[in-house]
């Protein structure tokens, strides 16, 4: 009997360390995706045909969602988490906001495939409205995939006919990708982990001010780009 009270103790103390740890552990998680997104951009700065820097100096926001899989047999699914910053009047970017980005598509199609996404949007209203519900690329806002060249301006449309440029790359290279009838939404679920009650997705894009390490890299980084 004394044995079975200790086990009984002992599962009960276990549970409660791990209960305990839960928010720290999900913390460390965002964190990972945040430094994920970091990386994303840094990769594509190294890269030759690079966003353009004119076309990120005019933008107001930007998603990038590391390791989003795509794949496909006849009918394709694209499923995705990442991070998303709205640029505000002085130029600051944002804090991260947490998004999901999920869609489909038919056609003749196979494989697994695993891209990194940055999305170039042209008003920060397209993601602060992303709180009110999600979005369909290609459906709600115009999409089309983004010139490349860091500095050259030829061929490139800065006047944004599209609400958003975007792109994508697979193992070190562009990589062609259709994102219309994907879907975007704010993952409510993880802004609340991050930064606790007040995680409202308008006030995180309203705000600048997360002392939190990966943030300030994250932003250092999409800075540099430009």
């Amino acid at each position: 009997m004394k044995t079975l009270n200790f086990l009984k103790l002992t599962a009960a103390m276990l549970l409660g360390i791990c209960l305990l740890n839960l928010p720290a552990m999900a913390q460390q998680k965002l964190e990972t995706k945040i430094n994920d997104s970091k990386e994303v951009l840094a990769e594509f700065g190294k890269m030759k045909e690079s966003i353009p820097h004119q076309l990120l100096q005019d933008t107001h926001g930007i998603i990038i969602i590391p390791k989003m899989i795509n794949a496909g047999l006849v009918v394709g699914g694209k499923r995705g988490k990442g991070v998303a910053l709205a640029k505000g009047a002085d130029g600051k970017w944002s804090d991260p906001v947490f998004v999901t980005l999920t869609g489909g598509s038919f056609g003749l199609q196979a494989g697994v495939q695993s891209v990194d996404l940055v999305l170039v949007i042209k008003h920060s209203e397209t993601l602060t409205n992303i709180g009110r519900g999600s979005f369909t690329l290609g459906g709600d806002i115009s999409v089309a995939a983004g010139p490349v060249g860091r500095s050259s301006t030829a061929s490139t449309d800065y006047k944004f006919q599209a609400e958003v440029y975007s792109y994508s790359r697979s193992r070190g290279l562009f990589a062609g990708i259709s994102l219309n009838g994907a879907s975007l939404s704010v993952d409510a679920k993880s802004n609340t982990e991050f930064y606790g009650k007040d995680s409202a997705s308008a006030t995180i894009f309203a705000q600048s001010k997360n002392p939190t390490a990966s943030v300030k890299e994250l932003k250092a980084t999409l800075e540099g780009l430009y």
